[in-house]
């Protein structure tokens, strides 16, 4: 499965996200994801894919793309 897909998962799994909503366009703020959920959401990336996101800081104003972007990054490292 690829980063997206495993993002993607995520959302809709444990946060209820519409699947048709998840694009990487949309902030982060429109899938209804605030400070809390956001870091909720880190923590399940960590655990799910290996990886450590510490240093990666999001808000709900960046883009689901940009998660992606950032998480693959750190996939790669």
């Amino acid at each position: 499965m690829s980063t997206s897909e495993e993002i993607n998962a995520l959302l809709v799994t444990r946060f209820g996200t519409d699947p048709e909503a998840i694009r990487p366009e949309v902030p982060l703020r429109r899938l209804c994801l605030d400070s809390l959920a956001l870091e909720e959401l880190r923590l399940l990336i960590e655990d799910r894919m290996d990886v450590d996101l510490e240093d990666v800081v999001l808000s709900s104003r960046d883009t689901l793309g940009q998660l992606v972007a950032a998480v693959h990054g750190k996939v790669g490292a």
